[in-house]
């Protein structure tokens, strides 16, 4: 269930400058549409009708959003092992060389998402394959190319973490 609109209309407005001015439109496609998106052939026409906005208004907002990177991606969070099988991967990279296998690894169509830790394992991603010879084709592919070895941590014990927050965004 939506909130109820806010008094001031919900406009789509173009930034004058190369900072993103926060509309009242980003906020609700920043705060409201994180979880429950819609599952229709056409999810920005519904979440515009929610907002009582264009289709192309939504389009624009979330093209602002991820121009100037608030937002990386509007797609769904698969619970692990649901579609094929996925484990968690660690790598020992020495740090001249953390961007370039960081780029490596993140060119790769079964990785998820990667991240630095501080840690002597300082680069971390998660690796979906079909099944598991899939997935260990690519994990002794990925030591070959880059020249280090990888730590697969496949899932023992499953938790939920709702990744979901509100942005206390101010109203503009």
């Amino acid at each position: 269930m939506l909130n109820p609109l806010p008094s001031h209309p919900l406009t789509y407005e173009q930034p004058l400058s190369n900072a993103l001015q926060i509309t009242p439109l980003h906020t609700r496609l920043l705060n409201d549409f994180q979880r429950d998106f819609p599952l229709s052939p056409r999810p920005y026409l519904e979440i515009a009708e929610h907002l009582g906005v264009s289709e192309e208004a939504v389009l624009s907002a979330l093209s602002d959003l991820s121009e100037h990177d608030y937002i990386s991606r509007v797609g769904p969070i698969i619970p692990p092992n649901q579609l094929g099988v996925s484990t968690l991967v660690a790598m020992a990279i020495p740090p001249e060389q953390l961007q370039r296998v960081a780029d490596q690894i993140s060119a790769r169509p079964e990785v998820n998402h990667n991240y630095e830790r501080e840690h002597r394992f300082n680069l971390w991603f998660v690796l979906i394959a079909s099944d598991a010879v899939h997935l260990q084709q690519v994990l002794d592919s990925i030591d070959e190319e880059t020249g280090y070895q990888t730590l697969s941590l496949p899932l023992v014990d499953e938790f939920f973490i709702d990744l979901g927050f509100n942005l206390d965004l101010p109203h503009v």
